[in-house]
């Protein structure tokens, strides 16, 4: 590669991806990833099955989500707060958070493997469009999750009384999920 579009983070296995902006009077084009750089950078075959849309409205948080497939996420439109989560359990850095703030000035892409949960949080006043290209396809019997209140995460959400599903409002804690990693 002659200049690096994939970034890694403090978590390994999640990537930042960072391609440029092609801008005229008609507005812009970017490429989201090239396949062969992000496989050769997360050292994994990525193959995508499913494409999927999410529209939040603002003050919304949803997740956080560790379904059982690799994932690239694309912030379409508004601003979010992204807070990942590893729950790898024979990680170096289980239970390590690593949040973005993705708007117009930063439209990035994220690579998040298997093993990492994600949660997504609309900031301002208005909505978010979110994609997301997994290689799994969805079948609803993979929902592990964990709370987005967790205390062990201590994630400081950027919105107060945020909009939660039921599901996300009953999803269980760190300690409930690994307490071996707890005593």
């Amino acid at each position: 590669m002659d200049k690096v579009y994939i970034k890694q983070t403090s978590i390994p296995g999640l990537l930042i991806l960072e391609r440029p902006v092609f801008s005229d009077e008609r507005g812009f084009f970017r490429e989201l990833f090239h396949k062969n750089e992000l496989e050769e950078v997360a050292g994994i075959k990525f193959d995508g099955v499913q494409m999927n849309h999410s529209h939040s409205k603002p003050g919304v948080i949803r997740g956080i989500h560790a379904e059982a497939w690799n994932k690239i996420i694309y912030p379409v439109s508004g601003e979010v707060f992204i807070a990942i989560v590893d729950l790898r359990s024979d990680s170096p850095t289980f239970a390590k958070v690593e949040t973005f703030t993705i708007n117009n000035n930063n439209r990035i892409g994220l690579f998040i493997p298997n093993g990492l949960a994600n949660s997504l949080c609309v900031i301002g006043d208005q909505p978010a469009d979110y994609i997301y290209l997994v290689d799994a396809y969805y079948d609803g019997s993979d929902t592990r999750a964990v709370a987005w209140d967790d205390p062990d995460l201590n994630i400081n959400w950027p919105v107060k009384d945020p909009i939660i599903s039921e599901r996300d409002k009953n999803n269980p804690t760190l300690r409930n999920l690994f307490p071996e990693k707890f005593k």
